[in-house]
């Protein structure tokens, strides 16, 4: 007898870690909103209710969509109270808080920014590989899908390079305290990870009211301390993180998914090599097939109804976009990965209305740069034969801890 969705349910389980699509595929068939346990909130399953619940920003608040629902204990909060406890950014708002910020970040990261970045960031690819195409293997997050898009992002922030570990430790600290089932040993080691990259980011910003740049985190300076962004300081720090994780995470997690598919469909693979301009449509379905960002919250303000199912005010809804996009309502043969798909229904990788990813332009082109370097220069590039690949429990994103791959090596003092 299958066990109950609500107990079923659980994102930081093994087998859901692995591959959670047949439990989403059932969800959608038995009962497209479910409580799940696990999580304490509603899960929306199918593309048509997420989309209408994106849409609806009056009935569905993001206010506190990135707050943990933990009980921590006494000396993580202490903890975090030594920092900011409120978390209000572009992803934790609704209009007019969210059209305010998002005017912010609409002049940061506008077209024709993106698009000028595009020799830097083939630059940047080029220089990775540099680092390890004579080798023959490589742990590819490590190497090359993190440092990318970290590389891109920290310099559009203005932040060294040389900081990106310390800032990826509390990047990563802060997905750990929204999970909140560690250890309390390590719950309080990401607690104060997680205050010292707020530290950081206000310290930066502070200094950027004197010291002006041409960089993001000069445009997120507030105006009540000299700058010119009409934020709070808090909003600024949160708007900072917020900026760092979806410019590196989502990217690094689409690169390594994009990776592993084509490496385990040798046909798109070699559709791709023989026709490079497909590259673009690849990264829409590599980011369709494995959405980076698994799912997003919501918090109900009046009380309502969601695919006949009842929700009362307060309660959470976690938003389920990796089931979205596999959903047979909306894409034909959803679980085929085709490089060639062009569909009507666009993917929710980076969600939809008001909420649409700021950043789309920047991880497309992040992306199309990484698969056209690595397919061009690794030559015969395959999953590693004998290290296997591992993934990260992360509740809010979907990706690789490791992905070791293999080519065939050109003899060192020779380019590629």
């Amino acid at each position: 007898m299958a066990t109950d969705l609500s107990t079923a349910f659980n994102p930081m389980a093994p087998d859901q870690i692995d591959d959670p699509y047949p439990l989403y595929a059932r969800a959608r068939r038995e009962r497209p909103v479910f409580f799940a346990e696990s999580l304490g909130a509603w899960v929306v399953t199918r593309y048509a209710d997420i989309a209408a619940v994106v849409r609806d920003t009056e009935r569905f608040s993001s206010a506190a969509a990135l707050e943990s629902s933990a009980v921590f204990p006494d000396e993580v909060t202490d903890i975090l109270r030594s920092g900011y406890l409120e978390f209000q950014s572009l992803v934790q708002s609704d209009p007019p808080d969210h059209t305010r910020v998002r005017n912010v970040f609409n002049k940061a990261l506008s077209p024709q920014r993106v698009a000028a970045l595009e020799p830097k960031v083939r630059a940047i690819a080029d220089e990775l590989i540099d680092g390890f195409m004579h080798d023959g293997e490589v742990e590819l997050i490590e190497r090359f899908a993190f440092p990318l898009p970290g590389t891109v992002i920290g310099e559009l922030l203005g932040v060294p390079r040389s900081d990106l570990p310390r800032l990826k430790r509390g990047s990563n600290a802060k997905q750990i305290l929204l999970a909140g089932v560690a250890p309390p040993a390590l719950l309080a080691e990401c607690a104060r990870e997680f205050v010292d990259l707020q530290r950081y980011f206000g310290a930066h910003i502070e200094a950027r009211v004197h010291e002006p740049r041409g960089d993001l985190l000069t445009l997120l300076a507030p105006v009540d301390i000299g700058g010119t962004a009409p934020l709070t300081m808090q909003e600024a720090v949160s708007n900072a993180i917020d900026l760092l994780a979806a410019g590196h995470e989502t990217t690094t997690d689409m690169i390594g998914h994009g990776m592993a598919l084509l490496m385990a469909h040798p046909e798109q693979l070699a559709a791709l090599r023989a026709d490079p301009s497909l590259v673009p449509d690849a990264v829409d379905e590599i980011l369709r097939m494995e959405a980076p960002v698994r799912g997003m919250f919501r918090r109900v303000t009046v009380d309502t109804t969601l695919a006949g199912v009842a929700l009362p005010a307060g309660a959470r809804l976690f938003l389920l976009y990796g089931s979205a996009n596999r959903d047979e309502q909306a894409y034909v043969d959803p679980d085929v990965f085709d490089i060639r798909r062009r569909p009507a229904t666009p993917h929710l990788a980076f969600s939809k209305g008001i909420h649409y990813c700021v950043g789309n332009a920047l991880a497309r082109l992040e992306g199309r740069i990484a698969f056209e370097r690595l397919l061009a220069r690794l030559p015969g590039v395959r999953l590693h034969p004998t290290r296997p690949a591992e993934r990260r429990a992360f509740i809010l994103l979907r990706g690789y801890e490791r992905l070791p791959l293999a080519w065939d090596a050109a003899p060192r003092g020779t380019n590629a």
